[in-house]
Formats: C-alpha cells, structure tokens, sequence
C-alpha cells in the first residue's frame, strides 16, 4: 500500500452533491445492526461496522444540510433539520467503540438522518 494520497480541492462539496448515496446496502445494515440482542463479535468487528455507519453518516447529513440549505428561510422543515444536524454532529463527535452498544447508537443516528432526508425530499401538501 502506498503511503501517498490525493486530496481534492471541492470548496462547494460538488463531488459529494454529485454522488448519489447507495442506501439501500445501509438501510439493511441499520435495520441487521438494531435487531441484534446479544450478538458475539469481536471488538474490532464492532468498530469496522462502527466505522462504516460514521462514514454514511456523515454523507447522509451532508445531504440533509444541502436539503435543507435550499429550502424557503420561512419552511420550518428546515429548523427540523438544523435540530437534527445540531445532534448528528454531537453524536458522530463521540469517539468510536468496539461495543455493540455504539454500532446500534450510530444506527439510529442513519436512520434519524435518512427519516429527516425524505422529509426533506418530499413534496408538499397541496394548500386546500
């Protein structure tokens, strides 16, 4: 493995708007991750899952910022999010365990940030 790496100058996270996130692999690892009872891996694996989740994460929140950035000043939709970006940032702050306890929080923080996004995505209600 090369010891050299590249780093991009995105100053307006083009590449990342770009990107679609591949969710449904994650979606099924958030719900395999929150059904676990008492599940027997090894610390390591734990923070190898832990890891996966903090990277998805962050590009869903990523998305949900630039939702909610184009959204009316006056759409409360983007408060919401704002509040829930304020706690994915607290959450995703914590330092990474090999504990199954801290792969289920980091599940619960894609599915808050997934559930925020689509609420983001869809339309309106038609005014009556």
């Amino acid at each position: 493995m090369s010891d050299t790496y590249t780093v991009i100058y995105d100053p307006h996270g083009l590449v990342d708007a770009e990107l679609p996130l591949d969710r449904a692999p994650y979606e099924a690892l958030v719900t395999a991750v929150l059904a676990w009872k008492e599940p027997n891996l090894t610390p390591r694996d734990y923070e190898q899952i832990v890891l996966q989740l903090t990277g998805h994460a962050r590009a869903v929140a990523a998305d949900v910022q630039r939702h909610a950035a184009a959204l009316p000043k006056n759409d409360g939709r983007g408060a919401l999010a704002e509040v829930v970006l304020r706690e994915a940032t607290g959450r995703l702050s914590q330092p990474i365990q090999g504990t199954a306890h801290c792969a289920q929080n980091r599940a619960r923080l894609v599915r808050a940030l997934y559930e925020r996004l689509d609420r983001l995505t869809e339309p309106l209600p038609a005014a009556t």
